[in-house]
């Protein structure tokens, strides 16, 4: 697994973050006061978890007079989607070759 894997599972492991990035990819571009609003959380921890996501590159900001506006790059997962693809063929296989075991003990 290579290390752009290992950011984008490590930015997601944290259920806060995950939120913020769902949040993000369901209801569109938001500001930290938006994000902060739901998170039960301070807006100092926000700003760290979007900095973390940010860096992962899940998500971007652009700039809005004093306010920074987010949006989740949801093409950023592509390589989480490439290993789950991987992986589902992967035990596919695996359960195809368990399968044809147990019919065989079956006759």
């Amino acid at each position: 697994m290579s290390d752009q894997h290992d950011t984008i599972f490590r930015s997601l492991a944290d259920p806060t973050r995950r939120a913020i990035f769902e949040r993000l990819c369901l209801d569109g571009e938001q500001n930290v006061l938006a994000l902060t609003e739901l998170a039960g959380i301070s807006q100092p921890a926000v700003s760290k978890h979007l900095a973390v996501l940010k860096q992962a590159g899940l998500v971007s900001g652009r700039q809005e007079g004093r306010q920074t506006r987010y949006t989740a790059n949801i093409e950023a997962l592509a390589p989480l989607v490439d290993w789950a693809r991987t992986m589902s063929r992967f035990w596919d296989a695996k359960l195809d070759s368990f399968e044809d075991i147990l019919k065989r003990m079956d006759q």
